[in-house]
């Protein structure tokens, strides 16, 4: 079977490493970035160039998009120079951007309209994995755009989870983003107690990492960051908004993670014995 071939708009950090990814088996693929820089660095690891979005979605079958922030996401799809412009009936369009809900279901209805297939496609596990090969996809969509997707995301996902119908992708990244913070503004406050004590704080790290307060962000604490941490938190916010509920814990993560990436960036609690600054900013 012909191979898609595959266009990335916004190949940052992640979406280079996915390029890398999709060039090693053998997928053309078209990208474009608004940096210059991040464009160059992308040609020069295999990526044929082009000058804006509709230009990717006419040299491409498979659209991924990577920018950071939904307003992006709306404008590269469906701007004036978007990819809404340049697909045609029969391509299809994966979101890997976080975003709320409510957005990813609106895009998918616009491009539905269109004879595009759409995946909401949230990636998790960070830019140490998208290096390995080893991210988590959490996909909303219908059974055939996942199937028609998932070549393509075993070339840097370990992991593809079909979460249910467009924007249950996003729902589960939120959750799990959500979980990750819990813990991120808890190990900082642990830490500075535990510190206090005198107690060796990376004995006690790898004591926990054998016993229930193990977590993703204890064991990975060095490599990890709060850069998107009140992003995340706002898109909580917009989920809760439309809940008749109360949910008094993630108010109060959303505060905390405004200090977080402060903390954690200059003097964090020393987890690993290694100054618990990130590596990974």
């Amino acid at each position: 079977m012909k191979k898609d071939r595959v266009g990335i708009i916004g190949p940052g950090r992640m979406g280079l490493a996915m390029l890398k990814h999709l060039k090693n088996s053998d997928y053309d693929v078209t990208v474009y970035d608004v940096s210059e820089d991040q464009l160059q660095s992308a040609i020069e690891a295999g990526g044929i160039g082009a000058r804006s979005p509709r230009e990717v979605a006419e040299q491409s079958d498979y659209v991924i998009v990577g920018v950071g922030f939904e307003p992006e996401v709306y404008a590269c799809l469906t701007g004036a120079e978007g990819v809404l412009q340049g697909t045609t009936k029969g391509n299809a369009v994966a979101v890997c951007s976080t975003a709320s809900v409510g957005a990813v279901q609106d895009l998918a209805q616009t491009f539905d309209e269109k004879g595009v297939s759409f995946l909401d496609a949230p990636i998790a596990r960070g830019r140490w994995a998208a290096d390995d090969g080893t991210l988590l996809a959490l996909v909303g969509g219908t059974n055939a755009v996942v199937e028609r997707s998932r070549p393509i995301f075993e070339t840097f996902c370990s992991d593809i989870e079909h979460m249910g119908s467009v924007g249950h992708g996003q729902v589960a990244k939120m959750m799990n983003n959500y979980l990750l913070w819990v813990n991120g503004c808890a190990l900082i406050e642990a830490g500075r107690l535990a510190e206090s004590t005198g107690i060796d704080l990376p004995k006690l790290r790898n004591a926990l990492m054998m016993s229930s307060g193990d977590s993703a962000a204890l064991r990975d604490w060095d490599r990890m960051t709060f850069t998107w941490a009140l992003k995340d938190m706002q898109m909580m916010e917009k989920l809760m908004d439309g809940e008749n509920k109360s949910f008094p814990l993630a108010g109060l993560i959303k505060e905390l993670v405004k200090d977080g990436r402060t903390v954690k960036a200059t003097n964090p609690p020393d987890w690993s014995g290694e100054g618990g600054i990130s590596n990974n900013p």
